[in-house]
This record gives C-alpha cells, structure tokens and sequence, in this order.
C-alpha cells in the first residue's frame, strides 16, 4: 500500500458515489471525482452496477482503472452497501489499488444483517461475508459539529479525522463525495440502464 499521509499541501482523492431509481432502475449509476486536497478538481470518471447485485466492488476497480493514474493518494466511497445491497468489499478495493480507503456513513445503524437474509435468500451468505468483513464502523465527529460513521483501511482514526475535517466545506459530506452524488444523480435523470 503506497504510504500517505492527510498533511501533504495537495494530496488526490478519488471520491465515488452513486444514484438509482429503486422503481425503475436496473443499474445504478456510479461517478467518480479526483479532487485534491486544496479543492481543486482535476479529473471524473463513470461507471455502473447492478441494481440488487454483486458487482459493486468489480465496479469500483474499473472505474479506478480506467482512470489510468498513479497521483490518486485515497479512495473515499459514499457508504459500502449501494444500490439495493450492492455489498462493496472494501479490502478487495483497497488491495487492488493499494490505496488507502475511507468509506463514510451519516446515520448510526443496528445492523442490516436480518434484512440482508430477508430480502436475499438465494445469496445472504455471500453478501453477509462481505458486509462483516468490511468491519464495524466508527464515530467521528467533525469540524461543521456533524457525526459521520467510517470505516478505514491504511489510514489511522486521527489521519482520517483530518481528511474529512479538510475535505467538508459545510454540512457532512464532504466534497469529493458530494460533488460525485451530484454527478451520479445527473446521470440517471438523464440516461435510461
């Protein structure tokens, strides 16, 4: 894993979220922002997955790679379960690109393991895996007074502290994450998957 740390003056993130119609939906859009670490944004990417599927993590990889860029310091991900249950490994991603990773929740959650074996009875083991070996979160509160839920890889409590204090202008997403929202979410108000 390449060695980083959040007090370098203009270190990269690849920021990734993601948008879907639940009604109507198949695919999930997924958008991609490079932002570095004084705001600046200098690169997108796009991808997609399936809606209720496995493909999340296999999603995320491409997208890194199609990038085609070796400056990108961290990969932060707007939450590890998306589009319906689309579980993201987040060891699998990290160790592909031997990144650092910083995934970011808002809400405090019980568990989602009863409503995995619900809603997927064909495959709620293999999803279940993925999701508790993903780990348990942790509380983090930041500069703007919100509480976010993280999970990290290769980065210690206080380095992912400073990231997020650094990259959250106002509210509790930060920037890179926001601004790929944003992009998902144009995306699949203007395409059909």
């Amino acid at each position: 894993m390449k060695k980083f740390t959040p007090f370098k003056k203009a270190y990269r993130v690849l920021g990734i979220a993601e948008s879907f119609r639940e009604a109507s939906s198949t695919h999930a859009s997924l958008a991609g922002v490079v932002m570095r670490a004084d705001g600046i944004i200098d690169g997108f990417v796009f991808g997609k997955c399936a809606v209720k599927g496995m493909d999340s993590t296999e999603a995320i990889i491409k997208m890194y790679q199609k990038l085609n860029r070796n400056d990108i310091n961290l990969i932060m991900l707007n939450g590890c379960i998306i589009s319906l249950f689309n579980i993201i490994d987040l060891n699998a991603v990290s160790s592909f690109t031997a990144l650092p990773l910083l995934c970011i929740t808002y809400r405090p959650s019980e568990g989602l393991s009863e409503n995995i074996k619900r809603r997927f009875p064909d495959d709620w083991e293999k999803r279940l895996e993925i999701y508790e070996m993903n780990g348990p979160r942790e509380e983090v509160k930041i500069w703007t007074n919100h509480t976010l839920y993280i999970r990290r890889i290769g980065l210690s409590l206080s380095e992912a502290k400073t990231i997020l204090n650094k990259l959250t202008i106002s509210g509790k997403i930060p920037e890179p994450l926001r601004i790929a929202k944003i992009l998902a979410r144009t995306i699949i108000e203007n395409f059909t998957y």
